[in-house]
């Protein structure tokens, strides 16, 4: 049996983009086998490692792509975790005050966001904690960068253009964060001495552009971006019709 390594996204590919925040059960179960018949299963999500663990511990993998690619977990230890550009940020702060856009940080590994505006919309996925006064200099690192800018106007802040950035759905904010899960892939498959065309990725959204590469095979789930979908060696069904399933059966990973 060849040996395939699969990295699978987290919202919109494992979870259905219906909603929720649950991993459907028969997804669950054909995992557990693909695993069981010799497979390797990892995580390759833009979550960051304290939003991306707990579903990391529950499918039982030992090892994960996190934070867009600067996270990698190896067989259940964090064993690297990089910070955005520091001096971007600064230089991005600074122009979010010129004009007058609201600004919040993930300022370490833990699952909250600190803001001076106290007008900042809140989260339903992490806390808030309100600084007034702070600056991004009270800080030494910052994992990931949150904007309230309205759409159409990000080129009045030219330092996104060296950053990677995005606008998930209708939110009021764009979220500045890693996006190079390749590079975690990569990282992760040297490790394991592995050949890259032996990996399969799977994903549907913004921030898996870049592991949609040539260097392995590649599937976009069929709620998909369509220019993701054009990227594809596959299409499959969509998430919430457990996309997953039917392209490991289609394939005949899973019987």
């Amino acid at each position: 049996m060849r040996k395939r390594y699969f990295f699978f996204d987290i919202d919109g590919t494992l979870i259905p983009e219906t909603g929720g925040s649950e991993i459907p059960p028969k997804v669950r179960d054909a995992l557990d086998e693909v695993q069981r018949k010799g497979h390797f299963c990892a995580i390759a999500t833009g979550r960051g490692h304290c939003e991306a663990e707990n579903i990391r511990k529950s499918l039982g993998f030992a090892n994960m792509v996190c934070d867009g690619g600067n996270g990698i977990v190896l067989d259940h230890k964090l064993v690297s975790l990089k910070p955005l550009p520091y001096e971007l940020c600064r230089q991005l702060v600074a122009e979010c005050e010129a004009c007058g856009y609201s600004w919040g940080i993930f300022p370490e590994d833990k699952c909250y966001c600190v803001t001076p505006d106290k007008g900042f919309p809140g989260f339903s996925y992490m806390d808030l904690y309100i600084k007034e006064g702070m600056r991004l200099d009270d800080y030494q690192q910052v994992m990931k960068l949150f904007i309230l800018c309205p759409p159409g106007q990000e080129d009045r802040m030219p330092t996104l253009r060296k950053l990677a950035w995005c606008r998930y759905f209708d939110h009021p904010y764009i979220l500045v964060e890693p996006a190079d899960k390749a590079r975690g892939i990569r990282h992760i498959m040297d490790y394991l001495r592995a050949p890259y065309e032996d990996a399969v990725v799977f994903g549907d959204g913004k921030n898996d552009f870049s592991m949609f590469t040539d260097d392995w095979f590649c599937i976009a789930m069929g709620n998909a971006l369509p220019e993701l979908k054009e990227k594809a060696d596959y299409v499959t069904l969509p998430a919430s019709q457990e996309g997953i399933v039917h392209a490991l059966r289609y394939f005949g990973w899973l019987a």
